[in-house]
């Protein structure tokens, strides 16, 4: 018995580590002003958004920084941050999604990270609404 205690808790060590493991999640963004590719961090808000997926979100410029839009559900919150660099992916509130085109600061309590775009986050850098798809990359 003490054995297959033993040889069930190396088994569920050897899973853990290979969940965490596992490759970064990746998100295509596409609109009618271009697409961009973005990588998603480890969260739980982020898997809750790859389980939306595919998804359409109508857009609207804020402060000549970000394109921000709600989504279809809310997300769960986790930890927050004030500083975002340009192509940063995140959260106002737990469905209110942003794409950062310019780096900056944001007051207390911040955003939650979603990601980071991989391709021109300057597509999205000119006024007017906009309405983008987010989906799974290949």
């Amino acid at each position: 018995m003490w054995r297959m205690t033993r040889v069930a808790a190396i088994v569920g060590l050897a899973y853990g580590f290979i969940g965490s493991a596992m490759a970064a999640e990746r998100i295509q963004i596409s609109s009618n002003w271009g697409q961009v590719t973005a990588t998603l961090v480890d969260n739980a808000a982020t898997r809750g958004l790859a389980k939306m997926l595919p998804i359409t979100v109508s857009m609207r410029d804020h402060l000549s920084q970000e394109k921000t839009g709600n989504l279809p559900a809310p997300l769960p919150e986790v930890q927050r941050q004030v500083e975002f660099s340009a192509g940063t992916l995140g959260l106002w509130s737990s469905a209110d999604f942003v794409i950062y085109y310019r780096a900056g600061r944001v007051p207390q309590p911040g955003i939650i990270m979603l990601g980071q775009v991989t391709g021109d986050v300057s597509i999205f850098d000119r006024p007017g609404p906009l309405t983008i798809k987010i989906e799974a990359a290949d």
